[in-house]
């Protein structure tokens, strides 16, 4: 697809990531310079890479990192992308329950493969964030090696299911490598704050470096501004803080992250 030039001036493009036999549809966006930048991987929510996830991948590359958002999808509806009507949740679900760890996984690893290969990508580890089913998926995603540091946003199901069905996904908290900042709502139906303690103890029991950010007011998909669950205070903030936690790929993206754990409630 063409070149486009969207917020922020980031130059932009439809990419595809090879992975196998398979080719992955991606969004991909430059900061202007010549780099070498540190790279994000942006996980869509259940929506697909629709205008919401471009528009957070152009803001990610308007702060100096390369970043791309492939389609996890790819495999079950190539080209999908939807609104938030009734009908697009419901056939987001469906695709969201045929999904599998492992082929997640592996289609955000040849994401990290691909981006390694362009002469503007510093070397070293990587950034990941991910929203409603991608804050999920971005949980898994911190147990890669490349990935040092993790936002997920109102990922819900972490303590009670795992993409491909067998133990719950935040079972695999001891493999997480680097740092993971979470962002939930306090109104947010589908993520009692049971769940957010039992990921928060979890956390801190295997000595993971995170923090935790929770929102009163704030419902599923407070940071999306094309969602009437949309909290523009709480957004806000939610930006800061993941601005502040990919600062350490600014500066050093080849070192370990911290080992240190901080938990904040707001």
């Amino acid at each position: 697809m063409p070149l486009q030039t969207p917020l922020f001036s980031s130059p932009t493009q439809w990419v595809q990531v090879p992975n196998g036999d398979l080719q992955i549809d991606a969004y991909l966006a430059m900061p202007a310079g010549d780099g070498p930048f540190p790279a994000v991987v942006v996980i869509q929510e259940i929506f697909g890479v629709n205008e919401h996830i471009r528009d957070v991948t152009e803001r990610i590359a308007g702060l100096g990192y390369v970043a791309i958002a492939p389609a996890i999808y790819q495999r079950l509806a190539p080209g999908f992308e939807a609104g938030y009507t009734p009908e697009d949740v419901k056939q987001g679900r469906v695709y969201k329950e045929q999904t599998k760890r492992e082929d997640l996984l592996s289609d955000i690893q040849a994401a990290i493969a691909f981006l390694h290969t362009l002469p503007q990508v510093k070397p070293g580890g990587v950034g990941c964030i991910g929203f409603c089913f991608g804050g999920h998926v971005a949980y898994l995603a911190a147990t890669l090696p490349e990935v040092l540091a993790t936002a997920s946003f109102y990922g819900a199901g972490i303590t009670t299911w795992c993409p491909g069905n067998g133990i719950p996904t935040v079972s695999y908290t001891p493999d997480i490598n680097g740092t993971i900042y979470l962002f939930f709502g306090k109104e947010d139906a589908s993520i009692p704050q049971e769940q957010v303690d039992q990921i928060e103890s979890t956390l801190q029991e295997n000595y993971i470096a995170h923090r935790i950010f929770r929102y009163d007011g704030a419902g599923h998909g407070f940071f999306c501004d094309r969602r009437l669950d949309y909290r523009p205070e709480a957004a806000a903030d939610a930006w800061e803080k993941v601005q502040q936690l990919f600062q350490q790929l600014q500066t050093d993206s080849e070192t370990d992250s911290e080992t240190d754990s901080d938990t904040d409630s707001e």
